[in-house]
């Protein structure tokens, strides 16, 4: 495990650049809030109460896209987060009141590292917090480029002078070799939030912690290929995986059902992943079809638009879109899930929004729920299912804000990001 400093290692009261990862979905110009808010609050609450002057980088969107706004939105969604955050550590403990929301103002500045900027962090007294400008603004973020360079730039040579050290947080962007993630490190006495170290810290358990009992994987989702990758990092540490979504009807495709291929080819969903991993698929079933469980019957929606299903062995011709693993393949899963010792879940075994077709993805969830098993939950879209449906957080080992880093993480990639910190 990369050894990086943390909080703890880092003295109170100085000025420090915190980087968080605040990307959220905007409608109609309007950021939306997220469990990204609320995670990130615990960092920012810690440091508040430490009185350290606090400048926070983030970004929101690519240029070009209908997302890439101004951070002047998260700046008072953040603000929300931080009270509540405040509020619940000082509850009364003796009579489990909640104390009353704090106001905790997070100013915000239209600039990230000109005079604007440069004049709002001089201004910084102990406990006060800035947001800076949408880092994706400063043409120098971007590129993906080595971290030397990254160190070298206007960017980060103008800003780092004016802190005493450096909190990386955004642990869901950790794979991106970004200015703002990984120029500051170089040039700063560097520690990582309480996001990254937990992150981090669960994410990298199924390469790093060892189990004494049955390690099992729930995978799907619509994008397979991240999935096969998983997989074939993954093969000699799962005891089982347990298949569902768009993977799922490509490994049954492989082994010879007829499934696993557009029904309209202008939908691409199976077709083109097909095309660029069957020939792994295949070796991971040769190699190691004892550990895979594949779904035996299938759900669909009925002419009549309700939830249908059918046996895999009954299915001679594909001609319905699937929607959900079966009725028995989610009570086989969640039988499994509860006679393991860890279980990680990467991607939705159905289309888990729409009710009729949750049961794979919510039987697994409330088979983890149940037990006492380590768990990490992985991936916006599947986690979201815990809170739609009903779950707590708490009766998860860990629930993960991170996409593209979570998929690295279980394929042992490097995370740029990461490894700064830990100065590798």
């Amino acid at each position: 495990m990369s050894e990086f400093r943390t909080l703890d290692d880092l003295a109170d009261g100085q000025r420090v650049l915190v980087r968080l990862d605040l990307n959220s979905p905007v409608e109609d110009g309007v950021v939306q809030d997220n469990r990204r808010f609320d995670r990130h609050a615990e960092t920012v609450a810690e440091l508040i109460e430490r009185d350290f002057e606090v400048a926070l980088m983030a970004h929101q969107g690519r240029p070009g896209r209908d997302t890439f706004v101004s951070l002047e939105q998260h700046a008072d969604i953040l603000a929300e987060h931080v009270d509540s955050e405040v509020a619940n550590e000082e509850s009364d403990l003796g009579t489990g009141e909640r104390a009353e929301p704090a106001s905790h103002e997070i100013d915000f500045v239209a600039d990230t590292f000109g005079d604007e900027a440069l004049a709002a962090i001089d201004d910084l007294n102990g406990g006060d917090v800035l947001l800076l400008e949408n880092t994706r603004m400063c043409d120098e973020e971007l590129p993906e480029e080595d971290p030397d360079v990254k160190a070298e730039t206007e960017f980060v040579q103008t800003l780092a002078p004016t802190f005493d050290a450096y909190v990386n947080d955004a642990y869901s962007a950790a794979h991106r070799s970004h200015a703002s993630l990984v120029g500051f490190p170089l040039v700063l006495d560097a520690y990582a939030g309480r996001v990254m170290e937990t992150e981090y810290e669960a994410n990298t358990a199924i390469a790093e912690k060892e189990f004494d009992g049955q390690v099992t994987m729930a995978v799907g989702g619509t994008k397979a290929t991240d999935v096969i990758d998983v997989m074939d990092h993954l093969g000699d540490t799962v005891d089982d995986f347990l298949l569902g979504g768009i993977a799922g009807e490509l490994f049954l495709r492989a082994d010879g059902a007829p499934v696993g291929f557009d029904l309209n080819p202008e939908a691409d969903l199976y077709d083109s992943q097909w095309a660029d991993n069957h020939d792994l698929i295949e070796k991971i079933l040769a190699e190691n079809r004892d550990q895979i469980t594949l779904a035996s019957d299938m759900a669909y929606a009925d002419d009549d638009g309700e939830r249908a299903e059918l046996d895999v062995a009954d299915i001679d011709e594909k001609t319905v879109s699937f929607m959900d693993v079966g009725s028995e393949t989610a009570e086989a899963y969640a039988d499994v899930v509860r006679d393991s010792e860890a279980v990680f879940v990467k991607g939705a075994l159905g289309v888990f929004e729409e009710d009729r077709f949750s049961a794979g993805t919510v039987s697994v969830l409330e088979a983890i729920a149940e037990t006492d098993c380590f768990s990490v939950v992985g991936g916006g879209d599947t986690s979201r299912a815990i809170e739609m449906y009903g779950m707590s957080e708490d009766d998860f080992g860990h629930v993960s804000i991170a996409g593209g880093a979570y998929i690295r993480a279980l394929t042992g990639a490097e995370l740029v990001g990461v490894e700064v910190l830990s100065g590798d």
